[in-house]
């Protein structure tokens, strides 16, 4: 008796606890609205690395990319001009190496600064991880690290 009544708790807190994971907010997607669709796409394929994914719309003016699981990140064109901002607002990605990453940005010519806003030079974080910041064509900032986490 003492087993079932057991069994049955468990059953009921696996239930809540599942039904309170669907309840939390989860991140679905990032929007970008860029100036010019090609560029920004390839910045962020081919530069950045990211795999594209199927968009709904099929009207030439998005482009989808996996982020993470359940994750994406939508490029919409149309913008006018280039965004302003402060690189405390910023989006970031993690790769397996810092160095080979500042390396294909030095083949392709993109400049990248450190925390501190000094050119070409890489933060060491407190953490160990090391990171850097870049501008996109439409001037948002991108953090690049290599946080395993």
């Amino acid at each position: 008796m003492k087993k079932a009544i057991l069994t049955c708790l468990l059953a009921v807190s696996a239930t809540a606890v599942s039904a309170q994971q669907r309840t939390k907010a989860t991140l679905n997607h990032l929007a970008l609205y860029v100036q010019d669709l090609e560029k920004a796409t390839v910045f962020y394929r081919d530069l950045v690395g990211l795999d594209t994914i199927p968009e709904p719309f099929h009207d030439g003016k998005h482009t989808w990319f996996s982020v993470g699981p359940k994750s994406h990140l939508h490029l919409i064109a149309g913008a006018t001009g280039p965004h302003t901002g402060d690189r405390n607002s910023h989006i970031c990605f993690s790769v397996p190496s810092v160095e080979s990453f500042i390396e294909k940005l030095a083949k392709a010519g993109i400049p990248f600064i450190n925390w501190a806003g000094e050119k070409g030079k890489v933060t060491k974080r407190v953490d160990g991880v090391q990171q850097i910041y870049l501008q996109d064509p439409d001037g948002y900032w991108v953090e690049v690290n290599d946080a395993k986490e």
